[in-house]
């Protein structure tokens, strides 16, 4: 490198940041521009050295990329700071490379980026490493909580006041999906009181990829499911609950669409074909107008349906404010008293305000959200509460004004959150550290649960109790596939 180049790079960066540059970097000819491959060729991801767990201060995290050039040189820097000061990282013969990183125990949490400058030829690019924030178990002795195990692949739960049961909705895998059920479980006993398998899929719509519920790639066991004999299903994913009419919603995230069962016998009312609801989420029902509505994730569309003619009705469209976003929605929440609906977009990091009676749609940005994904609503004080996978927190919102109230770490990987009346303390569901963290309406944490492993979805019932489900690493995981009732204690 010429003389001239080292001193305005020495300028730029400082002495001791230079020479950890120069040390790392691989030798150069007479210039700094050398043959570059016209963009960053492959992926690089940084996740936790401990597999399936977040990465905290003080733990260690491998930064891995794969579809590279053989023989690249890579270094990785982190501001100014190199984190392979010991010398360049060769990509090996398969396009891979792989470096463990210290977290120190002062990390901050949230997305660090880290630059991926790679040489031979000359590429760059930019990963997020995440760092999350440990929050501690605590206030436990505030609260029942009662946990049995229900069956393999729980995804979301809903309770029926009038049968005084709850129903979880549950899926096994990959595409081509060969286990599933719709469940009935005593609300007293937590023990189960009926099981359904959902029918036949048919073919064509049995390889619908994608996270069913919008979570990572973790959120199901990794591959397909064998070639064992068994059809692939019309696996059921999100749940809601019509007593107006004795029926179960469920959605059939794979096939892109939506089904009824009878609460009595879990009998299928009706399956709708696929294409129904893209993608579709959440499921909920308005007992009080006769409407269900479902998300239709990747899309602003909520599908809805009248839950006593089983007809689908026109779709409410929801449209981002971000100019040239699409919305893509996910988690529901209603309050039929009001006649307001609330979602929020996982692609562009927006909540929506749905008026019900007037068909008004107000959309508004959430700042310090990304990876939204559940959302929850307090027609009381007109509050709702946003978590995001992937800033770890949960946004109290004022409904309208869209302003930010309150923002809370509560762990790794919030995905959905529960608002229990009664109480008036919100619930989160921190998938990564199997937790589910209460907080208050003034955004003070009053306890964090321990929820055994992958805590995915939480409902309250209107009587003080919030009934939650967790998914299992593995078929002999005592405390996964569990349904949760959690009730606090007066004392």
């Amino acid at each position: 490198m010429p003389k001239h180049s080292r001193l305005a790079l020495r300028n730029l960066l400082g002495g001791s940041a230079l020479l950890l540059a120069l040390a790392a970097a691989p030798v150069l000819a007479d210039t700094v521009f050398t043959p570059t491959g016209n963009g960053f060729a492959g992926q690089v991801r940084a996740a936790s050295a401990q597999q399936g767990s977040p990465i905290y201060p003080g733990s260690k995290a491998t930064i891995a990329g794969q579809g590279l050039v053989p023989g690249q040189q890579i270094t990785l820097m982190r501001g100014a700071t190199v984190l392979n000061a010991a010398g360049p990282i060769t990509v090996d013969a398969d396009g891979k490379f792989s470096f463990e990183v210290d977290v120190d125990e002062e990390a901050a949490p949230g997305l660090q980026p880290v630059v991926v400058i790679a040489e031979k030829p000359a590429a760059a690019s930019v990963v997020d490493l995440k760092v999350s924030p440990d929050v501690p178990v605590s206030g436990t002795d505030n609260f029942s909580v009662l946990s049995e195990k229900v069956t393999r692949g729980l995804y979301q739960v809903a309770y029926s006041p009038a049968s005084n049961a709850v129903f979880v909705a549950s899926a096994v895998g990959r595409p081509p999906v060969k286990e599933s059920a719709v469940t009935r479980i005593d609300a007293d006993t937590l023990k189960i009181t009926a099981q359904v398998t959902p029918p036949e899929a048919p073919a064509p719509a049995r390889s619908a990829e994608g996270g069913p519920q919008g979570g990572p790639p973790s959120a199901g066991p990794a591959g397909g499911q064998p070639d064992d004999g068994r059809p692939a299903l019309f696996a059921v994913y999100g749940i809601g609950v019509d007593d107006a009419n004795g029926n179960v919603w469920v959605t059939n995230s794979r096939q892109n669409t939506v089904a009824v069962y009878k609460q009595s016998d879990l009998s299928l009312v009706k399956q709708f074909e696929p294409g129904a609801v893209n993608h579709a989420r959440d499921v909920l029902v308005d007992e009080a107008n006769g409407r269900a509505y479902a998300s239709a994730t990747r899309t602003g569309n909520i599908e809805v349906f009248d839950t006593r003619t089983l007809e689908k009705l026109e779709p409410i469209v929801i449209r981002s404010a971000q100019r040239g976003g699409e919305f893509s929605a996910m988690a529901l929440d209603v309050d039929p008293k009001d006649g307001r609906l609330v979602t929020v977009s996982m692609s562009t990091n927006e909540a929506a305000l749905v008026d019900l009676a007037s068909g008004e749609v107000k959309v508004f940005p959430l700042p310090g959200a990304k990876g939204a994904s559940g959302v929850a609503y307090d027609p009381q004080d007109g509050l709702i509460f946003v978590v995001s996978q992937q800033t770890d927190n949960l946004l109290i919102v004022k409904a309208d004004s869209g302003e930010v109230l309150h923002d809370v770490k509560t762990g790794a990987q919030p995905l959905n959150v529960a608002f229990e009346p009664v109480s008036r303390l919100a619930y989160v569901a921190n998938r990564g550290s199997g937790t589910i963290t209460v907080v208050d309406t003034a955004g003070k944490i009053v306890a964090n649960l321990d929820a055994g492993n992958l805590p995915n979805q939480l409902r309250a019932d209107g009587k003080g109790n919030v009934w939650a489900v967790n998914k299992s690493r593995g078929e002999d995981d005592p405390d996964g596939d569990r349904v949760w009732k959690i009730t606090p204690v007066a004392h």
